[in-house]
């Protein structure tokens, strides 16, 4: 009886495997420099498609055997070919133009090096707004100005709009005095929980906000005209295909609601042109199970099964809670005694809420920089798998910017993943005001790899650009705009900041079986690319031009 299974076992393998050889490609690549992220077979010249999967990778010999007189023939002219990029945390958002009523002012350098550039482009946006509604500008950089714009700046902007900018970080805004005044801040005004209304050597609010002060004000300000349908859904489609035109096939949107998923439904309708993976806001968590994703829409593009907790402060806003304090001057104190906002919720609350997203079989992705927040993190975590264990949750820890040896410790014990920062190029000069003692503790990548702590890839953009090339440069230099390295022992190879980019992303929400690497049977998700970056300067991986992008066998940009 077993002789007859084994050989019915032989047979069957022996017939599946010659089915296969005898099946054709509608696509094949040749002449291509491909990196897999397969280990089993990391580099490869051809690569055949059938469908939406990969049919075969190998040599041109290899794969020559499934073309037919119906493939279609691909001369990759001996560009690279990487597995698309997944940005594993990031906000996605609608774009609308600048001059659009809605549209909001890039203030991002090297646009805006100084204020009074800053100020003439929100003047002329005011110009164009109707009095009484908000004139709002993004990311401008500090470090790159001198100093954070205050009230007296945007005052000069307009007295008839309330004024608000954004800080790199996206956690500190600046608002001027109309905005002030609508909202009722005053010298008497207490900072509300998790936040700070900074204020000036006479105890009057300056107009920067930290965390959620600025949350105070813009609920407090006029609403904003709602877009149509149709003019919403293509900003947000506008915004998905800037993405693939970097590489990007897969990405996290961090903190989404139910009339996102809608917009996301649509936009799958229009052949989205990259695949999401949605995390929904923990204010929604009540409804999570009545979320339902329209069944028609193919799973491998829309995924929601991790809830999003926002607990603790900023890394490059300097606002996140640490053990030690800055190196900074606390300017109420005349001190060297700043330690950082503490986090709104307390460490009982986040245990419940914690207990209640992992009882309910989500996976958790909370943001969290500072060891004290990170920490509490922790602790919640370690207490819900007390209470309920549960193998391979993959719940994640969203930045985990500073760490020691015992957080590194206890994450890998708890079976945490990371999805740490790759932006010290541009935000590098604001881990001076850490010390230099800790830039090796510091946006842990290579610690977390050596330590068997699986990591994705982050832009979380709009805090740094959803650019794969310059965030896989910056995690294997270091190195800031400047020239300055921040953390050396971090540094990692340019292989392993690919796969953190690829096959990190997949594991990340439990899909490294069906992309992350070029592998068979896996999605035909690729990206060309002009150079290989494992073959040039590192310095220059930023230059690498994406020349095309495809999802699922289907080329969704061209350069």
């Amino acid at each position: 009886m077993k002789k007859n299974i084994l050989l019915f076992l032989i047979t069957f393998l022996f017939v599946m495997q010659a089915c296969k050889k005898s099946e054709k490609a509608d696509m094949v690549l040749l002449n291509a420099d491909i990196i897999t992220v397969d280990d089993a077979k990391p580099y490869a010249s051809a690569m055949a498609i059938k469908g939406d999967k990969i049919l075969a990778i190998g040599s041109e010999k290899e794969i020559k055997k499934f073309i037919s007189d119906n493939t279609e023939i691909i001369d990759a002219q001996g560009a690279c070919i990487t597995p698309g990029f997944n940005d594993a945390h990031l906000h996605i958002s609608p774009l609308y133009a600048e001059n659009h009523i809605l549209g909001t002012v890039s203030l991002m350098p090297p646009r805006v090096s100084s204020m009074d550039t800053l100020i003439a482009l929100l003047k002329r946006k005011a110009e164009i707004t109707p009095d009484g509604l908000w004139v709002t500008g993004s990311r401008y950089d500090d470090m790159i100005l001198g100093a954070h714009p205050t009230k007296a700046d945007l005052d000069k902007i307009s007295d008839k709009h309330p004024v608000v900018v954004r800080h790199s970080s996206g956690h500190v805004s600046v608002v001027n005095s109309y905005a002030l005044k609508m909202a009722g801040i005053t010298r008497n005004t207490l900072d509300p929980p998790g936040g700070a209304f900074v204020r000036d050597a006479k105890g009057e609010p300056n107009g920067i906000c930290h965390e959620s002060a600025g949350g105070v004000i813009r609920k407090a300000g006029p609403k904003m005209p709602e877009p149509n349908d149709e003019e919403e859904l293509n900003a947000f489609i506008h915004c998905l295909y800037n993405f693939a035109a970097k590489g990007i096939t897969s990405a996290g949107d961090a903190g989404m609601s139910p009339k996102k998923l809608k917009l996301f439904e649509s936009a799958y309708k229009k052949n989205l042109p990259v695949r999401i993976n949605m995390m929904l806001s923990n204010s929604f968590l009540n409804l999570a199970d009545s979320i339902k994703i329209d069944s028609t829409i193919d799973p491998n593009y829309l995924r929601l099964k991790t809830i999003k907790v926002f607990q603790g402060n900023s890394l490059s806003g300097r606002t996140c809670w640490l053990n030690q304090p800055y190196e900074i001057i606390n300017p109420k104190t005349g001190k060297k005694d700043y330690y950082g906002i503490p986090p709104a919720r307390s460490q009982e609350s986040l245990d419940s809420l914690f207990k209640a997203i992992h009882d309910a079989g989500y996976q958790i992705a909370v943001h969290a920089n500072g060891e004290r927040e990170i920490n509490m993190c922790l602790n919640s975590i370690e207490k819900a798998l007390k209470e309920n264990p549960r193998t391979d949750h993959r719940h994640r820890i969203e930045h985990c910017s500073v760490v020691d040896d015992t957080i590194l410790n206890r994450i890998k014990t708890l079976g945490v993943v990371i999805v740490p920062h790759s932006y010290i190029y541009e935000h590098g000069s604001k881990m001076e005001e850490y010390g230099d003692y800790r830039w090796d503790r510091m946006h842990p990548n290579g610690s977390a790899l050596k330590a068997g702590i699986p990591v994705a890839g982050s832009s979380d953009y709009g805090v740094s650009q959803a650019w794969p090339m310059l965030r896989i440069m910056s995690l294997a230099t270091r190195k800031s705009r400047e020239g300055k390295i921040y953390g050396a022992s971090q540094i990692i190879s340019v292989h392993d900041a690919i796969k953190i980019w690829t096959m990190g992303g997949a594991f990340v929400t439990f899909e490294e079986n069906i992309k992350g690497s070029l592998s068979p049977n896996k999605l035909a998700d690729f990206v060309f690319l002009s150079k290989n970056p494992e073959k040039v300067p590192v310095d220059s991986i930023m230059h690498i031009q994406v020349l095309k992008t495809f999802v699922g066998g289907k080329k969704v940009f061209e350069l």
